[in-house]
C-alpha cells in the first residue's frame, strides 16, 4: 500500500471516529434548553447584544402573543422600501445613501452626499502593483477566497493596521467598502483568465460612477451597460446593505470586533462566514435549483409537474437531496421578506426589458406553489415566504453576472453593514463575546496506553 493511499485510509477511519464520538445527542438540546442556532422554538432569537444599526420586524404582539405580521427592515429607524422609493422616484443611485446612513446613522443632504462619493471614489485606488502581485497571482477558483486573500494583504500596506481608533477604523472602513468592488471584479477577472483560458480584462474604475455602474463597467469587456442594468443592481446593493446584528456574517463582525482583533482579520472572518452557503451563497443555490427544475419540467405552464418537483425536493429525491426548496423561508420572517416584495417589481421589469418574461413567470409561479407545497409536508412553527435570495439570482443572471460572482455582489453590499456594526461595537466598548457551552460527556478516568 503506497503512502498516499495509507493516508487517505487513514483520514477516512479518523472521520468515521469523529463522527462516533462527536455527535451530540439532539434530545439533549431540549433537555437543558439550548438554543440551537443561537434561537428558540418559535424562531425568536436570543438576544445578544443592542444596537441602533438596523432592525428586522416580523411580528407584533398583540394581547400579549406573538402575531405574524408582514416584514419590515429599517436602517437607523429608516424603512427601506420608503428608502428605495425616495431615490428611485429621485431617478438617483441610492446604495451610496445607504452606506452613509449605516455609518453615520443619518440622511445625507445633497452637499454631504456628493462630498461623500468624492471620498469614496479616492479610495478606490489599490497600492502599487497590488493587482499584479496580489491579485492576479496564484488566483483563487472561488473568488470569495480571492477576496478574503486581498483583504489580509492589504493588512501589509497599512501602517496603522492596528489601530482600533474610531477615526482610524472610520478610514479603513471607507478604503474597504470603496474597494471591495474592485478587488471582487478583479478576482473574478483572474479566475476566468487563469482557471478557463478566457481573456483577461482589467478596466479601471471611472470616477464619476456609482458603484453599481462600477461594477459593471468594471465586469464587462466592452464596459457597456445600460440605465436600466445599473438601476436594479444598485437596488440590490441597498437591500444586500445590511440585515441587523444577528445574521451569521455580521455576529461575525461583532464578535472578532469583541476580542480587539484589526479591521482586516474582521472582515475577512465576515467574508468567512458568507462564504456559507446557509448565508451569502444561498442565491446560488436557488439559481442552481431553478436550472435543474427546467431541465426536469420541460413545460414551464405545467403546474402539476412543478409541484411534483418541489415535494420531491422536500423528500430529498429531488435537486441536492438536501431537503430544502431554495430561496423559501427566512430565520425571522414569516409572511413576507420586506426586501424580496420590493425587489420583485424591479425584477419584473428588467424580465420584460431582457424577454424573459417566461423565466419570472416560472418564479412566480414557484413563489406561489412552494408555502402550500411547504405548510403540507412540514410542521411549520410560522409562516414561509420567498427571502430575498429566491429573486437576486434571477436578477445577477439576467444582468449576465457570473454565479462565481453572485455571493461577492452579497459582499460588496454588506461590508458597508459590517462596518457599521464594528464601529459601533468598538464605540460601546463592549467586553469580549464567550458564550457559554455545557459539557455533556461523562467524566473518566485516565487509562495507561499499555491497558488500552
Amino acid at each position: 500500500m503506497s503512502n498516499t493511499t495509507e493516508i487517505t485510509s487513514k483520514i477516512s477511519e479518523y472521520s468515521e471516529i469523529c463522527k462516533k464520538n462527536l455527535l451530540i445527542e439532539p434530545s439533549l438540546y431540549g433537555k437543558y434548553d439550548v438554543k440551537r442556532g443561537l434561537r428558540d422554538v418559535s424562531g425568536k432569537g436570543v438576544l445578544a447584544g443592542l444596537t441602533k444599526i438596523a432592525e428586522i420586524k416580523s411580528y407584533i404582539i398583540d394581547d400579549g402573543e406573538m402575531v405574524p405580521c408582514e416584514g419590515k427592515l429599517y436602517y437607523h429607524g429608516y424603512d427601506i422600501q420608503q428608502i428605495v422609493k425616495g431615490f428611485s422616484d429621485e431617478e438617483r443611485m441610492g446604495f451610496e445613501e445607504c452606506i452613509y446612513l449605516l455609518l453615520f446613522g443619518a440622511l445625507p443632504t445633497k452637499e454631504q452626499l456628493s462630498v461623500f462619493n468624492k471620498q469614496l471614489a479616492a479610495y478606490r485606488d489599490l497600492p502599487a502593483s497590488f493587482t499584479r502581485d496580489v491579485i492576479l497571482k496564484a488566483p483563487s477558483k472561488d473568488v470569495m477566497n480571492s477576496l478574503a486573500r486581498s483583504v489580509l494583504t492589504l493588512y501589509s500596506y497599512d501602517e496603522k493596521a492596528d489601530d482600533v481608533s474610531i477615526e482610524n477604523v472610520m478610514r479603513q472602513s471607507l478604503q474597504m467598502i470603496a474597494r471591495f468592488p474592485r478587488l471582487a471584479i478583479y478576482g473574478y477577472q483572474a479566475l476566468r483568465h487563469y482557471h478557463e483560458d478566457e481573456s483577461l480584462f482589467i478596466h479601471a474604475p471611472q470616477e464619476g460612477y456609482s458603484t453599481a455602474e462600477n461594477i459593471l463597467h468594471m465586469l464587462r469587456p466592452d464596459s457597456q451597460f445600460t440605465p436600466m442594468e445599473a438601476k436594479i443592481l444598485d437596488i440590490a446593493l441597498a437591500l444586500h446593505a445590511d440585515h441587523g446584528g444577528g445574521n451569521n456574517s455580521t455576529f461575525t463582525t461583532r464578535v472578532v470586533t469583541s476580542s480587539g482583533s484589526d479591521t482586516y482579520s474582521t472582515i475577512a472572518a465576515a467574508l468567512g462566514s458568507l462564504k456559507g452557503p446557509k448565508h451569502g451563497g444561498a442565491n446560488i443555490k436557488v439559481s442552481m435549483m431553478f436550472d435543474d427544475l427546467k431541465t426536469k419540467v420541460k413545460n414551464w405552464n405545467d403546474e402539476k409537474a412543478i409541484e411534483q418537483y418541489l415535494v420531491d425536493c422536500l423528500d430529498k429525491k429531488g435537486f441536492d437531496k438536501s431537503g430544502l426548496i431554495y430561496g423559501m423561508g427566512h430565520a425571522v420572517y414569516s409572511l413576507s421578506d420586506p426586501r424580496a416584495t420590493l425587489f420583485r417589481q424591479y425584477v419584473e421589469r428588467l424580465s420584460k426589458d431582457k424577454g424573459m418574461e417566461e423565466e419570472f413567470a416560472l418564479y412566480s409561479t414557484v413563489e406561489r406553489l412552494a408555502p402550500q407545497i411547504i405548510g403540507e409536508k412540514k410542521q411549520m412553527y410560522k409562516g414561509v415566504s420567498a427571502n430575498v435570495d429566491f429573486y437576486s439570482g434571477l436578477v445577477y443572471k439576467m444582468l449576465g453576472l457570473p454565479d462565481e460572482l453572485f455571493t461577492p455582489i452579497f459582499a460588496i453590499a454588506r461590508i458597508s453593514g459590517w462596518c457599521s456594526h464594528r464601529i459601533e461595537e468598538l464605540i460601546g466598548g463592549g467586553k469580549i463575546m464567550r458564550p457559554a457551552y455545557k459539557n455533556v460527556t461523562k467524566h473518566r478516568d485516565y487509562v495507561a496506553i499499555d491497558e488500552r
